[in-house]
C-alpha cells in the first residue's frame, strides 16, 4: 500500500510538472502545428537590388531589426522574361504575366479584360481584398497624380474591378483600393481583409521621386518601413496567422536578385534562404495559402515554402 501510494504521488507530480512546462512554452512554440497562414500582407518597395539593401547604412530598419526576426530570400528575382519597367512587374504580381505590358503608362492605356487575376480569384472564393495606396486621390485612382503612380498599382488596370474604359467611380473599385491612411484603422478595428497589398508613395517606395528630402532613397525607404511594419506585427489579424511579405519591384542596371523578406509566426527567423525565386513565386504562394488555381507562371515556379517553419 505504501509503495502504491508513493508511486501515485510521484505520477501526480509528473503530471503536474509537464502540464505547468506546457502552459509556459512560448506562445508561438505552443501554437505550431495549429496555425495556418489566414491573413496576407504585401509591401511593396521600388527599384533597389538586394546588394544596394542588405549591409546598407541606409537601411538600420531593415538590417539591424528586420532579417534578425524575419526569412528573406538570396536569390528572388522580378520576372523570368526579364520584363521592365516597374508597370509589368505589378501586373506580374497580380496575374502571373505582364500580359503585353511593357511600359508605365496609366490604365487607360492599357485596359486588361481578363478576370483571370488574383483579387477575382479572391472574391470568388468568398474572401476579402484591399489595394492600401499611399496618397491616392479621391474615388478609384485610375490617373498618377503627385505622389501616387497608378502602375504601382495592379488592380486599377482590370476592367472587371475599374470598369470599360476605367473610370474613378467603380463602385467594386472604390470598395477595394483604399488610401494607405486606412490601414492603421482596419488593424485597430481588426477589419483586416484577408489579402492586403501595401504600396507607399513615391517617395517613401525607395523610387526618390522629386522633392523627397535629402535624396537618400533608402534611407526614405527604411525609415517608411520602420513607422509602417510595427502596427502590422503588433495586429492580431498578423499575431492569429499572419504574414507579411516586403517586396522590390525590379532589379536596375541588369537582371539581379531584389529583396524579398518574409515575417510571420511561421516563418523562419533569421534565415537566409538561396532558392531562386520570381514574382510567380509570390503569387503562387498567396495561391497555396488561400486554395487558389495557379495562374499562368505560377504554375511553374517554387512557392515560397521553403522560407517558412510551416506552410500554408
Amino acid at each position: 500500500m505504501i509503495f502504491l501510494e508513493r508511486r501515485g504521488r510521484i505520477l501526480s507530480l509528473f503530471v503536474a510538472v509537464t502540464l505547468a512546462t506546457a502552459c509556459h512554452q512560448p506562445t508561438d512554440q505552443v501554437s505550431q502545428g495549429t496555425q495556418h497562414i489566414k491573413t496576407v500582407f504585401v509591401i511593396v518597395m521600388e527599384n533597389h537590388n538586394w546588394s544596394d539593401i542588405v549591409g546598407s547604412p541606409s537601411a538600420p530598419y531593415i538590417n539591424g531589426t528586420l532579417l534578425a526576426m524575419a526569412a528573406h530570400a538570396e536569390a528572388y528575382y522580378d520576372n523570368p522574361d526579364s520584363v521592365h519597367p516597374s508597370e509589368p512587374n505589378y501586373i506580374w504580381m497580380e496575374a502571373g504575366s505582364n500580359l503585353g505590358i511593357t511600359d508605365d503608362a496609366d490604365p487607360a492605356a492599357h485596359p486588361l479584360t481578363t478576370t483571370d487575376h488574383l483579387v477575382t480569384q479572391l472574391e470568388t472564393a468568398g474572401l476579402d481584398w484591399r489595394s492600401y495606396q499611399e496618397d491616392m486621390p479621391p474615388g478609384c485612382p485610375v490617373i498618377s497624380t503627385g505622389l501616387y503612380a497608378a502602375k504601382h498599382n495592379p488592380m486599377v488596370f482590370f476592367t472587371d474591378v475599374v470598369g470599360d474604359p476605367p473610370g474613378p467611380s467603380s463602385a467594386r473599385c472604390i470598395q477595394h483600393v483604399r488610401p494607405y491612411t486606412e490601414l492603421a484603422t482596419d488593424l485597430d478595428g481588426e477589419h483586416v481583409a484577408a489579402y492586403n497589398f501595401i504600396v507607399p508613395n513615391l517617395c517613401n517606395d525607395m523610387h526618390n521621386h522629386g522633392g523627397c528630402g535629402d535624396g537618400d532613397a533608402v534611407s526614405h525607404g527604411d525609415a517608411w518601413l520602420s513607422q509602417a511594419v510595427p502596427p502590422i506585427l503588433a495586429s492580431a489579424a498578423y499575431k492569429d496567422g499572419g504574414a507579411l511579405f516586403i517586396t522590390w519591384d525590379e532589379s536596375v542596371n541588369g537582371e539581379h536578385p531584389i529583396g524579398m523578406i518574409v515575417l510571420s509566426p511561421l516563418a523562419k527567423r533569421g534565415y537566409a534562404g538561396t532558392v531562386r525565386y520570381y514574382h510567380s513565386s509570390l503569387l503562387r504562394t498567396v495561391e497555396e495559402i488561400f486554395g487558389l488555381p495557379y495562374l499562368r507562371d505560377a504554375a511553374n515556379q517554387e512557392s515560397l515554402s521553403d522560407l517558412f517553419q510551416e506552410f500554408p
